[in-house]
């Protein structure tokens, strides 16, 4: 696919140097677009300074009462006309998601598939109860309504630049908040410019989205600034804690799904061949570069060398390559460093004993699916977040020890469980300190009308999607009408 002349939702000559504020402007400076399997410039990104992330804000917050004074419908018809483009214009969306983040082509389609869906669950959100009646005296009306918060200020990751832009994006407008999207500059275009370009199209009213992409002192602006009442972060647990303790200094709503070290457990009565291909897909989907990946596999000792001989075997056998030349099960990792990362972890677990059952290593970008056996809970790779493709085996004998094996973490994201007895699950699972469970299944699971959120170092407690949408991007408003004043004592 030929990205650099591509006509359509796209087109270059729109955003080469620009970035968008309701119209196409240049930015502070330009940046490379790098296609990571390659090395090859893409293209050129505006980037947004300090003083364009206070600009874009004020006029948000100018927008907003304009944008949620709209009848319901016209809000809901914007992102139903979104839906359509997106749907139109598939096929490009899924070749930049490929050539800017490294994605397979199946994880690119399916990740454009689950925003649509987005697009289509927050186009029936205006036209849903804001709030209930509540009870009080006699000629006396008391209601609680969901009121939006103003202008949201969304920070989004470059593993699933569109999708985890786009769920924040979406039922924050249609709630009817303006936004100001921080995209990673990584994944700009796929992960920003095509949100940009679906609503603009969409008739979304010009300055209701800003979309800016910018560094680290971009996004400590965009959470610092008066006309920001609240910052949705998806990133790195460092990042989170820096975003949520600034937040807290401006006294702002926050929303952080951060990162995690997730545990699946598999228990001595689980189908094998089930529990492998489970793990698989849990470790290397997106090169194990997702939040909720698979990042320790406890295994009960009775199976554990009979599951890590076949799942050294399924690695071996997984293609690795340039997704967009070729049919591959994984790509390149996002960069240099993340690469050094992940070879540094499997490095050190080796000096600690592990035993690499197969892979290990990598050509430029290209990182090996890898199983690691023998982790012991003092080796980087038991307790650290790798965000690669490496498979953590670790051994255990009893229920009490799995339990505490993944306890033993300070993240909380996702877990999961493979089992033939689903009580002995639910048991256990009751035990877990997990944002998200997942019985009889690996731990990267979202289908969008479901509360997304993790507890510890992986989040703050919040959840984003599906019904928590409305607890996210609104606040409560208590507001009571009579027919006259009354007539108080004093």
């Amino acid at each position: 696919m030929n990205l650099t002349h591509s006509p359509g939702l796209l087109d270059k000559n729109i955003w080469t140097d620009q970035l968008f504020t309701g119209r196409w402007r240049a930015g502070s400076v330009a940046a490379g677009v790098i296609e990571p399997a390659t090395g090859r410039e893409l293209g050129r990104i505006g980037m947004a300074d300090v003083s364009m992330i206070a600009s874009s804000a004020e006029a948000a917050a100018k927008t907003q009462s304009a944008w949620v004074s709209l009848h319901y419908e016209e809000r809901a018809s914007v992102l139903r006309r979104a839906v359509r483009l997106a749907e139109t214009h598939f096929d490009e969306i899924v070749g930049w998601i490929v050539r800017e983040g490294g994605s397979t082509r199946a994880k690119a389609a399916f990740e454009t598939t689950i925003t649509i869906k987005v697009l289509q669950e927050a186009a029936g959100l205006p036209s849903r109860s804001a709030g209930e009646l509540l009870p009080s005296v006699p000629g006396r009306l008391s209601l609680a309504r969901r009121r939006p918060l103003g202008v949201v200020g969304v920070i989004s990751p470059f593993n699933f630049p569109l999708y985890l832009a786009m769920r924040a994006v979406a039922p924050a407008l249609a709630l009817g908040n303006a936004v100001v999207l921080k995209p990673d500059p990584r994944t700009a275009v796929c992960g920003g410019f095509v949100v940009a370009r679906l609503f603009e199209l969409a008739g979304l009213p010009a300055g209701a989205l800003h979309v800016l992409p910018g560094d680290g002192a971009a996004g400590a602006a965009l959470t610092a600034d008066p006309n920001v009442a609240m910052i949705q972060f998806t990133g790195s647990t460092a990042a989170g804690r820096k975003v949520g303790e600034a937040a807290g200094r401006h006294l702002k709503k926050v929303s952080l799904e951060l990162g995690g070290k997730n545990s699946l457990i598999i228990l001595d009565d689980a189908d094998l061949d089930l529990a492998v291909a489970n793990t698989a897909w849990g470790t290397f989907l997106h090169q194990g570069q997702v939040c909720m990946a698979t990042g320790r596999v406890l295994v009960q000792r009775g199976i554990h060398d009979r599951f890590v001989e076949k799942l050294a075997a399924k690695a071996a056998s997984l293609t690795v390559g340039d997704p967009a030349e070729g049919d591959v099960a994984l790509g390149p990792l996002i960069n240099e460093g993340q690469r050094d990362h992940v070879a540094r972890i499997v490095s050190e677990a080796q000096r600690r004993g592990a035993r690499i059952a197969t892979g290990g290593g990598y050509r430029d970008l290209f990182f090996e699916p890898t199983v690691l056996s023998g982790v012991t809970p003092d080796s980087p790779a038991f307790s650290e977040e790798i965000f690669g493709p490496v498979a953590v085996v670790v051994p255990f004998d009893t229920d009490e020890e799995a339990i505490a094996l993944a306890n033993r973490t300070e993240y909380g994201l996702s877990m999961g469980i493979v089992t033939g007895n689903v009580g002995r699950a639910l048991r256990i699972g009751e035990r877990l300190r997990t944002g998200m469970l997942h019985i009889n299944d690996q731990t990267v699971n979202d289908e969008v009308i479901n509360p997304v959120g993790g507890v510890g170092a992986s989040g703050n407690g919040t959840s984003i999607g599906g019904a928590a949408n409305w607890e996210e991007f609104t606040q409560w408003q208590w507001m009571t009408v009579q027919g006259e004043a009354p007539p108080y004592p004093i």
